[in-house]
């Protein structure tokens, strides 16, 4: 028995060679003290027309910041910018949760990048409306394209913007460019309201689509049908080839049943498998098909004339928005109000009109 106490445990741990103690204490403030200094509107300006994509990633993360004190510095960039802006094609792409969006960008980004095209990809990802947070983990589902020198990923929580677009995508559009990004894709959250806003700020507007889940029926509807320049029926690889071309059918007698479009552009419906990547190289022909019929007759640039008047407009409403509600006054007036709407002391109307005069009166003086 005593020479069995005296055997050691196979489990015994022998002492190993234990890691250094860090002792400068130098080069972790140096460290600590850079991360805490802040790059100036010029410098980011700089990095961005250099291709840098952390002076990009600073700078939509400034343009994103409800912090009214990053506005001005925000607005100086996107200045900074707009010279070298509106050299890229826009590219929207929405579709119903679980139809692949992310898989089909991952492979039809990685095609672009292929031929020599440099991408980015302004992912919408959807925030709880109970937490406020969002998990953002497109470049988790992109692992290929992430990993792409000439492609750059960028998600963005849709916060409170109605529809799941976030609210300065439009301005991270102008960085991309201004960055050397000459394909932008934009991807829609897909809850059936963000496909008006991806719309009003792309060229194309691509509709992903599935077979054998209901969606043939679900997609015949005029207001997504009539925006979409190309739907392409994704999942088409083993036993769904069938049903995908069933799917392509119908989608195409459904196109013929609408107005040709301003643009004069026919509508196309194609199949692939984003992840046998089969199709993907005839949905850019499509698509390259449709920006040299629009150059040529000169929608295409009527049509990003008017997406500048359109969006000049929603800057005015947003930021008449933000300044009703940064006003002191106002926040202290409006929670009086709401506790006397639920109170039913005054109507929700006359409140409103109780708010709006106060802060018009306020700003006559």
């Amino acid at each position: 028995m005593s020479s069995l106490k005296k055997t050691s445990s196979s489990l015994t741990e022998k002492a190993g060679i234990s890691s250094p103690e860090i002792t400068n204490v130098s080069a972790i403030n140096q460290i600590k003290n850079k991360r805490r200094q802040q790059p100036s509107a010029h410098e980011l300006i700089s990095g961005i027309l250099s291709g840098n994509r952390t002076s990009l990633s600073r700078a939509i993360t400034l343009i994103e910041s409800t912090n009214p004190e990053h506005a001005e510095k925000a607005n100086e960039i996107i200045n900074g910018c707009l010279a070298q802006a509106n050299k890229s094609i826009r590219i929207g792409i929405t579709g119903v949760p679980g139809v692949g969006k992310s898989t089909f960008i991952e492979s039809f980004g990685t095609f672009l990048t292929n031929l020599g095209k440099k991408v980015a990809v302004l992912a919408v990802d959807p925030s709880s409306s109970i937490s406020h947070g969002s998990i953002l983990g497109d470049k988790t589902r992109m692992e290929e394209l992430v990993k792409d020198e000439n492609a750059f990923i960028r998600p963005s929580a849709s916060g409170e913007t109605l529809g799941g677009v976030a609210r300065k995508t439009r301005e991270s559009i102008i960085l991309c460019e201004a960055a050397g990004f000459d394909t932008i894709i934009i991807e829609t959250v897909g809850v059936g309201q963000s496909e008006t806003a991806v719309h009003s700020m792309v060229d194309f507007f691509l509709l992903l689509k599935i077979s054998g889940a209901g969606d043939e029926l679900q997609g015949i509807k005029r207001g997504i049908m009539e925006m979409a320049d190309s739907i392409v029926i994704n999942k088409a690889d083993g036993d769904n080839v069938k049903k995908a071309n069933q799917a392509k059918l119908e989608f195409n007698k459904a196109l013929h049943l609408f107005p040709l479009k301003s643009s004069n552009w026919q509508p196309k419906v194609t199949t692939c498998s984003a992840i046998t990547k089969e199709g993907i190289s005839e949905i850019w022909n499509t698509i390259s098909d449709y920006f040299e019929m629009t150059k040529q007759s000169g929608f295409f640039q009527e049509k990003r004339n008017e997406q500048n008047q359109f969006w000049m407009m929603e800057t005015i409403n947003e930021q008449l928005k933000q300044n009703f509600y940064n006003q002191s006054e106002i926040i202290s007036l409006l929670e009086q109000n709401k506790k006397a709407v639920q109170n039913d002391e005054i109507s929700p109307f006359a409140a409103a009109s109780e708010l709006l005069k106060f802060y018009f009166d306020k700003g006559t003086k």
